[in-house]
Parts: C-alpha cells; structure tokens; sequence
C-alpha cells in the first residue's frame, strides 16, 4: 500500500481526504442532478458505488427503498475470485479474518444397510490447489456491504446512499445528451402525506433485485424456468451429535429431502438449506405457510440417525427455485447499437436469478457491477468511448447465462433421489455422480473459470502461447514475485487495485537488463517519450506518469543480482507535487521459493511477453515484448486521446 505521495497524512491511510467540493456525512435528500445514479443497496449496488466514489470529479448517488443498511441473512458465500476483487478495494483481509474458511466439503448419503439412515460417503478438498491465493469463505452478506460502505465514505468523494427512497417513475430520453435520464422518486415515510423527489441523470443502474422496477421501466423482463421446487434457509445455534457439522457438508436422504451445511463465521452458527416439497403449477411458496419449526423437524428428519437441538434460530426464509435470465442488461435494442449508446443498465438479481445452493447470486452480482464501474467511470471522465459500455451487456449476459445452465443442472441432480444398488428409478442419481459433478464445476464455482470472449477490449489469442496460463479473458491469475526496491514477497495481482486503470505486466527476456541496449530500456523509451504510447496519449493531464496505465516490469533474475539504480528510468518514476520516486514498479521472480511466476504462469522465458490486465482484473491481452506498434493499435478502437 503506497501514501504519503502528495505529502505526510497523520492517520489511517484507508481513509483518502475528501475532494474539495464534497460535503461528508449522510444525505437527507436526493441530489438534483447526477452523472450515475445507482438504485439499490445490494451487493450489486455497493460494488458499483464503491468503485465510482473514488473518482470525485464524478457526482454519484446511490438511493435505497430500505430505512437502513442491512443487518442479518441473505447470502453468505465468498468465492475465491471474490476475494480477489475484495483485494482490489483493499478490505480482502477483514474478509478474511471474520470468515469461515470453507476448506474441505463432506457427502453424505442413504446408508447401504438402513435406507432411513444416512452415513458420509466421502471428503474431498472444496477449492482445486493452486487456483487462487485466495480461499472460498463464509461470511454474512451484511459484512460485506459493511465493508463496501466504509470504502465509499473513506473515499475522495465521501459517498454515502440515501435510504427510505422508492423509484416511482424512470424516463429515458437519447435524444438529451446532457442528462437523458429522469427519476422520480417517493419518500418512503410514516407520515400521511405523500413526498417525491426527482434526479436527473447521465445513466442509471438498477441494482434493485430481481423484482427490479429499472428493469420494468426498460420493458425487460426475466425469462426462464417457472419455479416449482421449495427451500428453506435458516441460521442456527445449536447442538447435534452430527460429525461434520463444521465442514461444507451435502446430504442426501432416501425418503426426507436433501440438505446442504454451511458452517458460518464465528465457531457456532451454522446455516442449513432444506429441500422441502415440490410446488404445484402456479402454486407460490407463501401459501404453504411454512414456519421455522417445519425447516427445524425437516432438518432433524434428514439427519437421522443423528439428533439435532436448536438452540436459536438467528434467521430463516423460504424460497422457490427458478432460473432466470433477462435478454439484455442495457435498454439499447440490439437493432440500434449501431446508432445509440446505453444509458440504463441492470445489474445482479435485477438481471438473473438461481438458487443459492451453488453460492453464485451474491458473487456474479458484484462481478457485474465490478465490470461496468471502470467503463462508465473511463466514458464519465472523458478517456474512453461511449461504444465502450456496449461491452457491459455482452460480456455479462453471457456469464450470466453460463451460470444459469450451471444452476439449473445442479440444482436437478441436488434434489433428484438417489440411485440405490437395487434400483434406477427415472431421474435419480449415483451419489458418486453427484460428487463428480462437483469437482468438475469447482473452478466455475470458485469465479474462475470466466472467460470473455473477443471483442474491442479482449483481444484474440493471436500470442497466447507466450504466456499460457494468462488466458486471454480470464481474471490475471497471481502468483507470488518480490519487489526488487525494497526485497518485499507479494503476489503481482494485488498491485491492480479498483482505481479504473489498466495494468501492463512486462514479462522481461531472459537478458541482463542493465545495459541500455537491453528489451526493458527499449520498452521503457517507447512507454516515456512515444507519441503513440499509451501511457503518453492517453494519460489525464496533470496525472502521474501512471494516471492511465501502470506498467510494471517482471524479471527473471533473483533479485539479490540485480541493482534498482541500473533500471530504465521510466520503472523509476518521479511522482507527486515533490517528485517523488516510486520504487514498487519492478519485481523479480521468487527463484529461490519454488514459486517462479515464469514457471507457475507458463511465460516464454527466452523471449517474455507484455500481459494487458483491464481494470477488472481480466487480461486483455498478450503481445510480443517488443510489440509497441501492436499495443497502440489495441487502445485506438476506444479510448481518446488526453494529448
């Protein structure tokens, strides 16, 4: 973590000063006029928000029907790629400290011998080794949005939501370049009479879920299964001779249903998720009338022979299964992209809906909004092209769709009954299968498995073969290097942090890269002094020589053989009012660990490689070292030149 640049803050670091025109604290009233106006206060909604609020020089609002934050329940699981993202908004370690760590998952399922009984068939390990530094953890989703909000209101422009408003009316007008976009909202009070408040807007995100008015004032609607499979979720305290109680842990029944554990944060609290009866066509959860008792005996009924005594029911809820999907996230007809650009967007449940058994709602809602902050944030600040932000919808609409399909079969074989050696009744399933299932999806579970395909920011692998384990459209997998300036071991991937910049990782020839004719001073001449290098054509004036793209150089050399001073000067920027050097621009692979990133990644050692990570943490691409000509040519198709 790097402060102290524009000169000495006594304090929490974690805390930025306020821009100048930002008035701190809580809002008792909507703004007049915003450029981004975000609707809702779900985990969708306050990813998006937390990574505007660091760009002051963009007015942004986040309005929220509810009267407060939210407290307890909803969704609880943390994939490793969601960590990852958490380590760019710089709170991955509180994350960390308070989850529980999902380290192992059990299967349980019909004893051979005593088909009323249950008895555990296996235990496997819940993340593939290596995939991230990261873990898969547990932790309540109020947390999370605790720790987005104290990023917004530790931000330059000290962002804070604005509750009790409830969207009434939305108006979009392309033809009004300034603010196209008109909302109407209603005071939600106690008192009699009736109050409302309008905004207006360069564009609006409905984060609202999946009963989204955005989305119903865009005419989208969500499209798929109807819902005819009941669950119930509930966090308790408890006691229970059960084994595995404090492990991930699947049960499947003969006769009772199924079940899914999840132990949660804090050593006692542990959450079930309860297969009840299938619904009726048309029938709705809400007429059954299912009250907590009838989840706790469901419960006690699926693990038998074991007892279960709930002690406290902390939290409870009934759901219905459907998987759900909108046709488009933005309201441009795809007739028109040609000749319009987005100005409504949906993000999260207001775009697809699942069961939570797999543990994807909360994490692919945030990735949407993680997706689309740095576009508008890049399009708001005058450096990118509006066409960019047609990207939002084609990119998350179709991982939105791969983890429907996902969903829709995992959810089948969760609740299908299972197969015994005696019979194979239509539609059951070997328990073995659905453990193999389990394993193969694991890196789709885990967030890391999503790829973007082509398009004007994710480029075809034409080098793909320089660095193998960089595949384009995938998140930059990390991997461990240490910082030559100061010997400090970190992984590379934690340098790209939620500030909208792009990241080129430059994967040096294995050369001495101190004479002057070496690749890295070639490369650091055309970043510095080019009138086609990205960093010269598309840096803001008045920023850091990094303000657009932060380069960072990887060495193959330990880095006890090497001399900082003998470095390109453009890896030894002087930054800030004082012009001070910035010494965490070069690193070395971790030779003497085991750990060679060259090694880990598959990077071509005799001739590197240049690794373009977007400000989302997806690489973009994968060019030649020496491929300068190719890297400018990447950035003419959107961004705008600052020179």
């Amino acid at each position: 973590m790097q402060y102290h640049l524009n000169g000495y803050t006594a304090g929490d670091p974690h805390i930025t000063k306020a821009a100048d025109n930002v008035t701190p604290g809580p809002k008792d009233h909507l703004p007049e006029e915003v450029d981004v106006l975000i609707v809702g206060c779900g985990p969708a909604g306050l990813t998006l928000a937390a990574q505007l609020a660091a760009f002051p020089h963009i007015k942004t609002c986040i309005a929220e029907q509810k009267s407060g934050p939210l407290q307890l329940g909803q969704a609880d699981g943390i994939a490793c790629r969601t960590v990852e993202m958490f380590e760019a908004f710089g709170f991955s370690e509180r994350v960390l400290k308070e989850a529980y760590w999902v380290n192992e998952t059990a299967f349980w399922k019909p004893s051979d011998d005593r088909r009323d009984q249950i008895t555990r068939s296996n235990k496997i390990q819940d993340t593939e080794e290596g995939l991230s530094e990261f873990p898969h953890v547990i932790l309540n989703q109020a947390r999370v949005h605790d720790f987005f909000l104290d990023v917004m209101r530790n931000a330059p422009s000290r962002l804070e939501p604005v509750y009790s408003r409830s969207l009434t009316d939305l108006k979009i007008d392309p033809q009004n370049k300034a603010t196209p976009v008109t909302a109407t909202f209603e005071v939600v009070s106690d008192a009699g009479k009736k109050q409302f408040e309008t905004v207006k807007a360069r564009y609006i995100v409905g984060c609202d879920g999946a009963r989204s008015k955005v989305r119903q004032f865009m005419k989208r609607n969500l499209h798929g299964d109807s819902a005819n499979q009941a669950w119930g979720v509930m966090d308790v305290l408890a006691t229970t001779d059960f084994p595995d109680i404090r492990l991930k842990t699947v049960i499947q029944s003969a006769n009772e249903g199924n079940m899914l554990i999840i132990p949660r944060e804090g050593g006692y609290m542990v959450r079930f998720y309860i297969e009840l009866d299938k619904l009726n066509e048309n029938e709705r959860v809400a007429s059954r009338n299912i009250t907590s008792d009838h989840l706790i005996k469901a419960a006690e009924r699926i693990l038998h022979p074991y007892s279960l005594d709930v002690k406290e029911v902390a939290w409870w809820s009934v759901y219905e299964i459907g998987q759900r999907l909108c046709d488009k996230f933005d309201d441009v007809p795809d007739t028109e992209i040609e000749t319009r650009y987005p100005h409504c967007f949906i993000a999260g449940d207001a775009c697809h809906t699942h069961s939570p058994k797999a543990g994807q709602g909360m994490n692919v809602s945030m990735r949407d909004s993680f997706n689309l902050g740095w576009k508008l944030a890049a399009v708001l600040s005058g450096t990118a092209h509006p066409k960019l932000l047609h990207t939002y919808s084609a990119e998350r609409q179709g991982v939105a769709k791969e983890l429907i399909d996902f969903d829709r079969e995992f959810a089948k074989m969760f609740s299908a009954p299972t197969k015994t050696k005696d019979s194979s009744a239509v539609g059951s399933v070997d328990p073995k299968e659905f453990q193999a299932y389990f394993v193969k999806y694991g890196r789709f579970t885990a967030g890391t498995a999503i790829q973007y395909h082509p398009s004007l920011i994710s480029a075809k692998p034409k080098h793909q073969g320089l660095a193998a384990g960089f595949e384009i459209g995938t998140r930059f997998h990390s991997a461990p290097v240490v910082c030559l300036g100061d010997a400090k071991p970190i992984h590379l991937g934690h340098t790209v942090k939620a500030d909208g910049r792009w990241r080129l990782f430059a994967f040096c020839p294995d050369e001495d890269p101190a004479p002057k004719t070496a690749a890295i001073h070639k490369l650091g001449e055309f970043l510095e002094a080019a009138s086609n290098s990205p960093v010269v054509k598309y840096t803001p004036k008045a920023a850091d020589i990094d303000g657009f793209l932060d380069v960072r150089a990887v060495l193959q050399t330990y880095h006890r053989d090497l001399a900082l001073e003998d470095m390109p000067p453009f890896f030894r920027p002087k930054k800030g009012k004082y012009g001070l050097v910035d010494y965490e621009k070069v690193f070395c692979a971790d030779v003497k660990s085991g750990e060679d990133i060259f090694e880990m990644r598959g990077v071509d050692r005799r001739n590197g490689c240049l690794v373009l990570v977007r400000p989302d943490q997806h690489v973009a691409n994968i060019l030649p070292y020496d491929g300068h000509t190719e890297l400018a040519e990447f950035f003419e198709t959107f961004m705008i030149s600052q020179t």
